[in-house]
C-alpha cells in the first residue's frame, strides 16, 4: 500500500516531459468533436507517408507526403484550391490548381531547396503508375518551410529516394507529429515547431461531415494556446526587443474534407484556415511562405471524359458555415499539436532549439483558468 502510494505521488509530480497532446493534458480547442483519431486521416481515404533525416550534428530535415485517395489520383484528380495568406515562398504547382481547381498527384511537403527534388520524384511516381503509360504531363503540388537554422539546407539532402519512400510509406491511422519529416527542422513562435495534425466531425444535422488538417510550422508571433497569451507570459515572441526577422519562416497548411465541395468553396474553406492559424498568434509576416491547400475527397474528376459534360452534387452556399469553423479549429489545434509533440533539437552550427515548456505553459494555463487545477 505504502509503495503504491509512493509510486501515484511520483506519478502526481513528474513534469511533463514526455511528449503528450494538449488534449491529453486537458486542453481542450474549439467547440466541435474531434475525430477518431485527431488527425487528416481521419478523412477516409487520406494517407500519409512521412521519411525523417537526422544525420550527424548537420542534416534535420524530411518528408512528409499527403495523398488523397488509393486509386490513381492522375486519372481520377480530386477538386481542390489553393489560398496564398503571404506568398515568401516555393510552393510548386500552383497555377494549374488555381486554373483548373483540380489536384493530380500528392502534396508533398518538405525544405525550401528541395522542392525540385521532391517535385522531380512525385513525376517519377506518377508516371510510374498503371494507366499512366501514355502520360506527358504533371503537375506535382510541392510546399516547403526553410529549416535552414537547425539543418545544412545548401547540402540538399533529401533525395528522390526519400520522397518515394515516403509515398509510399503512406497510410491511414495515426499520423506522428513534432521532429518528424518535413518539420524535423522547423521553428515555431521560437520553440521548436514540426508537424501536427487535427480533425473535426460535424453532427449529422450538420452534414456529418469531417474536415482534416495537417501542417508544417515554421514561423513567429506571438504565441497563443486556447487563447491564453503564452508567448507573453513567457516573454519570447516576435518584436519583443528589436526589429529582427524572429517572425518569419513559413507554415504549410493542408485541408481535406469528405464534404462535396468544389474548387470556389474550396477556396472559400482555405481562407478560413488563415484564421486558425492567426488564433495561434501567428502574423503572417513579410518573409513568411504561409500556403493553404485544400482538397475534397467527395467527387473525383476523369482525366479522360467519355462525354463532354458531367454530373456532380456539390454543397449549396448556405451549407457551408459549420466547415468553415470546423477548419479554424482544426488548423489551431493542428499548430498546438506540432509545438506539443516536438522535441528539443539541436542541429547544423550547434544551433540548438528548445522546445515548448509545457509545465510552465500548463501553469499559465491555470492561471488563466483555461485547466483544471
Amino acid at each position: 500500500m505504502r509503495l503504491n502510494l509512493l509510486l501515484l505521488f511520483c506519478l502526481l509530480n513528474l513534469s511533463v516531459s514526455a511528449q503528450m497532446r494538449p488534449r491529453e493534458l486537458g486542453i481542450k480547442i474549439g467547440v466541435l468533436p474531434t475525430g477518431k483519431l485527431n488527425a487528416i486521416t481521419d478523412v477516409a481515404g487520406v494517407r500519409v507517408g512521412q521519411v525523417t533525416l537526422i544525420e550527424g550534428a548537420d542534416i534535420r530535415t524530411g518528408v512528409t507526403a499527403i495523398i488523397p485517395h488509393s486509386g490513381n489520383l492522375f486519372q481520377e484528380k480530386v477538386p481542390a484550391a489553393i489560398y496564398i495568406g503571404n506568398g515568401f515562398g516555393k510552393l510548386a504547382g500552383f497555377s494549374q490548381v488555381e486554373e483548373l481547381g483540380t489536384i493530380e498527384t500528392p502534396v508533398v511537403l518538405t525544405n525550401t531547396l528541395n522542392v525540385p527534388t521532391a517535385s522531380d520524384a512525385i513525376i517519377d511516381w506518377t508516371l510510374g503508375q498503371k494507366g499512366n503509360e501514355n502520360v506527358r504531363s504533371v503537375n506535382p503540388v510541392v510546399g516547403e518551410t526553410n529549416d535552414a537554422f537547425l539543418n545544412d539546407i545548401r547540402g540538399r539532402h533529401v533525395k528522390k529516394e526519400h520522397v518515394l519512400n515516403a509515398l509510399a510509406q503512406a497510410e491511414g491511422g495515426a499520423v506522428q507529429e513534432g521532429n518528424v519529416g518535413a518539420g524535423t527542422g522547423t521553428v515555431c513562435f521560437g520553440w521548436k515547431g514540426g508537424i501536427g495534425t487535427s480533425s473535426r466531425v460535424l453532427s449529422q444535422k450538420l452534414g456529418g461531415y469531417t474536415v482534416g488538417v495537417l501542417v508544417q510550422t515554421n514561423f513567429g508571433g506571438v504565441l497563443k494556446v486556447n487563447g491564453v497569451p503564452v508567448g507573453e507570459e513567457l516573454g519570447k515572441y516576435s518584436f519583443k526587443e528589436s526589429l529582427d526577422k524572429s517572425s518569419d519562416g513559413s507554415c504549410m497548411m493542408i485541408i481535406a474534407t469528405d464534404a462535396p465541395l468544389d474548387a470556389r468553396n474550396l477556396k472559400r474553406l482555405a481562407k478560413r484556415v488563415m484564421l486558425g492559424m492567426a488564433q495561434t498568434g501567428g502574423i503572417a509576416a513579410n518573409g513568411s511562405g504561409d500556403y493553404v491547400i485544400a482538397f475534397s475527397t467527395a467527387n473525383r474528376v476523369l482525366h479522360e471524359a467519355a462525354e463532354p459534360t458531367f454530373s456532380a452534387s456539390y454543397l449549396h452556399n448556405d451549407y457551408v458555415s459549420p466547415l468553415f469553423l470546423a477548419a479554424i479549429e482544426s488548423t489551431e489545434e493542428a499548430i498546438i499539436n506540432s509545438l506539443f509533440m516536438a522535441k528539443t533539437s539541436e542541429g547544423t552550427q550547434r544551433h540548438k532549439v528548445e522546445e515548448l515548456p509545457k509545465d510552465k505553459v500548463l501553469e499559465i494555463m491555470r492561471k488563466y483558468g483555461r485547466l483544471k487545477k
